[in-house]
C-alpha cells in the first residue's frame, strides 16, 4: 500500500469509529425524550425485537414489554405529572459490529404540590448494542440503582476498564 492508501483506510477507520459512536449517542440521548413524552413504540423501537431492559424492578423483554412500560399507570402518572429521564453522557466501545456504552441516568419528578423537583432515583446503566442490516439497536440495558449495592458499581467500573 502507498502512503496515501495507508493515509485514506486510516482516515475511513476513524471516520466509520466517528459514526458510530455518533450513532449510538443518538439512541441514548433520544431515550429520556422519547420515554417522558410517552411515545412508547419510539422507545421500544430503540431495541432490538428480542432486546432486552433489565432494571433492578425487573426485565421487559421484546418490544411490546418495553412499550407496555411506557403505557402503564405508573408511567403515565410520572409523564403527566411532570418527569426527565436525564441520561449522562455515555463512555462508548466499539468493536466491529457491537458495542458498549456505560453512563449515569437519573429520574427526576416533579411535585405538583410544592412546584418543585426532586432527583427520585440515579441508576448505572450498561448498553449493549447490535449493528443489524447497518442499523445500531439495543440488545441488552441493564440499569442497577446507586443505593450502595456493588452490583450498580460494578457496571460503572466494568465500563471504563480497558
Amino acid at each position: 500500500m502507498t502512503d496515501t492508501e495507508t493515509l485514506l483506510t486510516g482516515l475511513a477507520a476513524r471516520v466509520q469509529l466517528l459514526e458510530d459512536q455518533l450513532a449510538l449517542m443518538r439512541i441514548i440521548s433520544a431515550y429520556g425524550p422519547a420515554v417522558d413524552s410517552g411515545e412508547s413504540a419510539a422507545v421500544a423501537g430503540m431495541w432490538t425485537e428480542d432486546g432486552v431492559y433489565d432494571v433492578d424492578t425487573g426485565c421487559l423483554r421484546g418490544h411490546s414489554e418495553i412499550e407496555a412500560m411506557v403505557q402503564s399507570k405508573p408511567h403515565q402518572s410520572y409523564i403527566h405529572a411532570g418527569s426527565g429521564h436525564l441520561v449522562g453522557p455515555p463512555h462508548i466501545d466499539v468493536d466491529g459490529d457491537t458495542a458498549v456504552a456505560t453512563c449515569h441516568s437519573q429520574l427526576v419528578l416533579h411535585d405538583q404540590e410544592t412546584r418543585t423537583y426532586r432527583v427520585a432515583r440515579i441508576t448505572a446503566n450498561r448498553w449493549e448494542f447490535a449493528r443489524i442490516d447497518g442499523e445500531w439497536k439495543v440488545t441488552l440495558r441493564t440499569n442497577r440503582i446507586l443505593d450502595g449495592r456493588a452490583e450498580a458499581r460494578e457496571i460503572l467500573a466494568a465500563g471504563v476498564k480497558n
